[in-house]
């Protein structure tokens, strides 16, 4: 009962946390204008990223993805943007989370964290403007739109992602999280 116990309190603590990364991406992507076209700079990303290196499980990283989804839908000013952000999150989400676990030697450092949200994020945003062009088009071109929002944005978040994943890390060594969760895997 105990064990049961632990897994639940860990389980909550995961879904918090979650919830509060969820929360800074969403005022981030809210207040953020639209720089080309409608097309914002997308730090909702790097919170969905580092959730996905601090808890890479299939299920947390579908609430996760599905989460940012909407989130990023109910904030875009890009024309068809909602559509596309639906699409874009889950799928950008599972390929990062695949590359993450198939290089699990180098998990835990902060350069390939920062380069591996660098590469979601060029997925996150080719994968946007595909949807967006196939669905309503774009107002200006890709090339024109993936130059000038998609490779700012992804200098941007493996600034942030440098930034923010040590200090995730050492808050979840605190708080124990880490070693519970490596005992129940």
């Amino acid at each position: 009962m105990r064990r049961e116990e632990e897994r639940i309190s860990m389980k909550a603590f995961q879904l918090a946390l979650i919830g509060v990364l969820l929360a800074v991406g969403f005022v981030l992507h809210a207040v953020i204008p639209g720089i080309l076209g409608g097309m914002k700079p997308d730090m909702l990303l790097s919170m969905m990223f580092l959730a996905i290196f601090l808890f890479p499980e299939k299920k947390t990283v579908a609430v996760t993805a599905l989460a940012t989804g909407v989130i990023s839908a109910l904030t875009t000013n890009f024309p068809g943007g909602q559509i596309a952000n639906l699409i874009d999150k889950p799928i950008t989400a599972f390929i990062v989370l695949g590359l993450f676990l198939a290089l699990r030697r180098f998990q835990g450092n902060v350069v390939y964290a920062a380069i591996l949200a660098a590469v979601g994020t060029i997925l996150s945003g080719t994968l946007f403007l595909l949807s967006a062009a196939i669905i309503v088009g774009l107002p200006l071109t890709f090339t024109a739109l993936f130059l000038t929002v998609v490779l700012p944005t992804a200098a941007l978040n493996t600034i942030v992602m440098a930034i923010l994943y040590p200090i995730a890390q050492s808050i979840l060594k605190r708080s124990n999280v880490a070693e519970k969760q490596k005992v129940q895997l």
